[in-house]
């Protein structure tokens, strides 16, 4: 299901191997929670085109939802005294050392900080390593040093002083794991979280060992072309190395959950995961996005990888929950789609799209509204009207219909977007205003 339904649209749903086959999404896996157990879990396509099909045991790179995961284990450390939130985290670094910064205003860095992406660093997210390019170490990923693809992890801000998500903050957290675990990093993880959990198809191990190896989907772009040399490799593990199935991931959420009520509790004891599941600045907890309402919040998180797109969502008191992952980087769009039915099949109070009643409008007015209009330099929306349809194409993307709500409000159906038109006292369109994402574009007619 989109985002958005016109009401008494009999058209609303959409078969998803027709889907898969519109957005280039060779497979795709689901797992659903409900009333606190894993209901169903499912593969859908193929793992590699021209392969062997989809199963529940078939492992994706998980991209940032690593994090979620390597935030459980660095708060068992916590647990474990080995670490702690709020102390300076070149406190715990002996490898390395987080440097002292004029942007940073002498504050240092915490773990708190880090896992709430607070901590003022720099790099939102890791492309990885082809298999035919040299990886480097970790400390070669924290200095920014050749072989590594990505710039130094510095700060850019001082603490604490806003939120700015960065996977560079939980890379400086793995190593500062590494160096007072004094162990692997895979290992690490996998002793003190994966396998008290029950995830067996999961490892950090990069690249993927050879047991797993016949369990891997092969990762494709959004054209349906394979990733040149398939799976990249992620040394930045914490941030987005973890290979899993949404089995797994569903046995790591039932964990949260009953964890948070005192009733499971594996890796972490309830004061830890009622801490982590507590929002903080841009509503995020340690390691997790926090949304919903006071009643029934909801923690969730996304990851892309080069070739795979994931995500899931998951309520802290009533037991449900999803999680979708796919090979290929159109797996965004048809990952939200079946979100959307599953929170309408299971009537979550979140996630199920949004129904929008439609007017009809005179023609003549909507021809009024055609034209171009600059959003940003280089970046524009044109409006045409075709067999009585308004229609809008932004900037190097495909054309698209949008619908009124009245003679100036409209909207789209393939995002959450709405336009509103503006006339000058002479009755000429002058502009318009985009809303999309919490925030107000204004868009000048040409």
């Amino acid at each position: 299901m989109p985002g958005i339904v016109i009401r008494d649209d009999p058209h609303a749903t959409h078969n998803l191997a027709d889907r898969m086959k519109e957005l280039n999404v060779p497979g795709v896996s689901v797992a659903v929670i409900h009333h606190g157990a894993i209901e169903w879990a499912r593969g859908f396509g193929v793992a590699a085109i021209g392969g062997a099909p989809v199963t529940a045991d078939t492992m994706f790179q998980a991209g940032s939802i690593s994090k979620p995961l390597a935030a459980m284990a660095a708060l068992r450390l916590v647990q474990q005294g080995k670490l702690s939130l709020d102390a300076d985290i070149n406190t715990y670094l002996t490898s390395w050392k987080f440097p002292a910064d004029k942007v940073a205003a002498g504050k240092p860095v915490t773990l708190r900080q880090l896992l709430t992406h607070t901590g003022g660093t720099t790099i939102h997210g890791f492309p990885g390593y082809a298999s035919t390019d040299p990886v480097p170490t970790l400390v070669q990923v924290l200095n920014g040093e050749k072989p590594a693809n990505t710039p130094a992890i510095r700060s850019e801000a001082p603490p604490g002083d806003h939120w700015n998500y960065s996977g560079g903050g939980f890379t400086v957290m793995q190593q500062a794991m590494i160096d007072v675990a004094k162990e692997p990093f895979p290992k690490l993880l996998h002793d003190s979280v994966l396998a008290p959990i029950g995830m067996k198809h999961s490892t950090y191990e990069q690249p993927l060992p050879k047991g797993f190896q016949s369990f891997a989907a092969t990762p494709y772009h959004g054209n349906g072309t394979p990733i040149q040399g398939g799976a990249h490799t992620y040394p930045e593990m914490a941030a987005a190395g973890l290979w899993t199935t949404p089995t797994d991931l569903a046995r790591y959420i039932i964990e949260v959950e009953l964890s948070s009520h005192g009733k499971a509790n594996h890796v972490l004891s309830q004061d830890m995961t009622r801490q982590m599941l507590t929002p903080g600045m841009g509503k995020w907890g340690l390691g997790l996005e926090i949304g919903g309402d006071a009643p029934n919040p909801y923690f969730s998180h996304g990851g892309v990888n080069e070739g795979f797109v994931s995500i899931f969502v998951a309520y802290e008191n009533s037991g449900e929950g999803a999680v979708v992952m796919t090979n290929s980087e159109s797996g965004g769009q048809i990952g939200d789609e079946i979100l959307h039915a599953i929170a309408t099949e299971y009537n979550w109070p979140d996630y199920r799209p949004r129904i929008r009643t439609t007017v009809s409008v005179d023609p003549k007015i909507l021809a009024q509204y055609a034209g171009t209009y600059a959003l940003a330099p280089n970046f524009d929306l044109v409006f045409t009207v075709e067999n009585g349809q308004l229609m809008t194409q932004a900037s190097g993307q495909p054309k698209f219909p949008v619908y009124a709500e009245s003679e100036t409000s409209f909207f789209l159906t393939v995002v959450e977007a709405q336009v509103e038109f503006f006339k000058n006292d002479q009755g000429k369109v002058t502009h318009l205003v985009l809303h999309q994402g919490g925030h107000d574009m204004k868009a000048l007619r040409k």
